[in-house]
């Protein structure tokens, strides 16, 4: 790299000198402001390349699992490069929704009934038309689970769908209670640490395919849902293998770090409004049980955490909940190769939080932490909008699990 960045210097002075004696004296004079600009991109290249562009620290706790993606989902190996004009944390993070595609899905909704009287509002994608496994019954399937005020109709959820269509796989996505226009039946929503729904998810999913290759992927809070549903079940799941991306591991630093100014204008208030808008939809169901006038003063989503979220699921306080609903610390009890993607750049989930030591000490367990990224955004590429650094790491990964996964049997 070094000798990289010393080549185009040398090419820029080169060019300059060039520049500098053989163009023509024009109005603005000799060419020299070229000579800034091609200097200017020079320069920048150098740094790009020197201090941007970098491989992902990939963390193992085995040297099984470390081999199997080196052999099977290299891209977790190579360099990353997160679009030239666009690689600060803040910027992938609010550009990816914008810039992004929406590729088209037709869903299949199915509403399914829980324990407590509730309902679960899931959009299917049977991919019928699948050439690779014709045979439904044995079609690989892939649970999706959103970020924190997502649906079935966020761009990265398409994306993930639209891959899996090539792969031949079925997608089904798990919109958390109240989110995704269906009623509430009882007064409860959703929240990370209560995994019941999730359990109810996986096992009706299962018994309509029991003989099909089962995987989940999470993003943001799905993730951190889908570790906290590994970590307290181990062994017992059906699932086969999981991926996380963008998760918050340490739900007491991810709050710290969104309340620090900035990232409270750009990012907490505005999903707080979010959260308040879900669940003032609701209001009916939740008065008797909670001062819902309290909750839409939230200013922040550990203000909401506290007057909302704490109360429905009978926490006694808000550090009770934040620490069930952390999946730092249930890491080490996951008993299925899982694969979790984070950018150490991410203002949701700063990096001193990561759980690397833990990760080190769990044979199942794989780190893929890029320098840069944001939160759900892994940009790469001039033009991002086809794809990104995560969608192809989602790709590769659950066509290695469900391809040559008995390797890790």
């Amino acid at each position: 790299m070094q000798s990289l960045a010393m080549d185009l210097r040398m090419l820029s002075r080169e060019l300059s000198l060039y520049l500098e004696h053989q163009v023509r004296v024009g109005f603005f004079g000799s060419g020299v402001g070229l000579s800034l600009i091609l200097g200017f991109s020079v320069a920048y290249a150098c740094y790009y390349l020197s201090s941007i562009a970098k491989k992902p620290q990939l963390v193992t706790g085995g040297e099984s699992f470390s081999r199997f993606l080196q052999d099977h989902c290299p891209v977790v190996t190579e360099t990353y490069y997160p679009t030239v004009w666009c690689w600060e944390s803040r910027g992938q993070t609010l550009l990816r929704p914008f810039i992004t595609s929406k590729p088209l899905v037709q869903y299949r909704n199915e509403l399914i009934k829980t324990a407590d009287g509730g309902q679960i509002s899931l959009d299917w994608f049977d991919n019928d038309n699948s050439t690779c496994y014709m045979d439904a019954s044995t079609r690989p399937t892939i649970l999706l689970l959103p970020g924190l005020t997502g649906t079935s109709k966020e761009s990265y959820i398409l994306h993930m769908i639209h891959l899996s269509e090539e792969l031949g796989y079925r997608c089904v996505v798990f919109n958390n209670r109240g989110v995704s226009g269906e009623n509430l039946l009882t007064p409860r929503t959703y929240c990370c640490a209560n995994t019941e729904d999730l359990e109810t998810v996986i096992h009706h999913v299962h018994s309509l395919y029991p003989f099909a290759p089962f995987l989940a992927a999470g993003v943001s809070m799905g993730g951190m849902l889908l570790l906290n549903y590994l970590g307290k079940i181990g062994p017992k799941t059906p699932l086969m293998a999981a991926a996380t991306f963008s998760v918050g591991w340490n739900t007491f630093a991810c709050s710290e770090s969104l309340e620090k100014p900035l990232n409270w204008l750009l990012f907490n208030y505005y999903l707080t409004t979010c959260l308040q808008s879900s669940v003032n939809k609701h209001r009916h169901m939740f008065v008797k049980q909670i001062d819902m006038d309290h909750v839409m003063k939230a200013k922040s989503i550990r203000e909401f955490d506290k007057r909302f979220t704490s109360v429905m699921f009978g926490y006694p306080t808000i550090d009770d909940y934040y620490t069930d609903a952390s999946p730092n610390h249930r890491l080490k009890s996951v008993a299925i190769p899982v694969l979790c993607l984070n950018s150490v750049d991410d203002v949701f989930s700063p990096s001193h939080a990561i759980p690397v030591e833990t990760a080190k000490q769990n044979p199942n367990v794989a780190l893929v932490l890029t320098s840069h990224g944001g939160h759900i955004g892994f940009l790469e590429g001039i033009w991002p909008r086809q794809s990104t650094y995560m969608d192809r790491v989602f790709k590769q990964f659950v066509q290695a699990m469900v391809e040559h996964g008995h390797e890790l049997s």
